[in-house]
């Protein structure tokens, strides 16, 4: 019996993940590094240790579990934002938690590699 429960609660997790990667919108690499060049914000959700590994220059990092209380470091709320991470899944996130907060131009690149 636990056993199946354990499964269940992992096959949960997966979907979950696959939500997050797979149905967030993104935003092109093209328009990403437009908006950037135009002065948008670019945010690393990533570990400060990933951070630390290589990053895009120019990035600020602000790791998705401290997003909440360090929003404040961000520019105003109508400012462009292009963030992203290793795989996906926490720009994804992290999109949602900036945009719930008010945050109106919020772009998600995905992993770092589509940069």
């Amino acid at each position: 019996m636990i056993s199946k429960l354990i499964l269940v609660v992992l096959l949960i997790v997966a979907a979950g993940v696959l939500y997050l990667r797979f149905s967030a919108v993104r935003v092109s690499s093209g328009d990403a590094r437009a908006l950037v060049a135009k002065g948008a914000t670019l945010l690393d959700v990533r570990s400060p240790e990933e951070f630390g590994g290589g990053h895009i220059d120019g990035a600020i990092n602000i790791p998705i579990q401290e997003l909440s209380g360090r929003m404040d470091e961000l520019d105003d709320k109508n400012h462009e934002i292009v963030v992203y991470c290793q795989s996906g899944a926490r720009s994804a996130m992290a999109k949602r938690l900036l945009e719930r907060d008010g945050f109106t131009s919020v772009h998600d690149l995905g992993g770092l590699a589509q940069w």
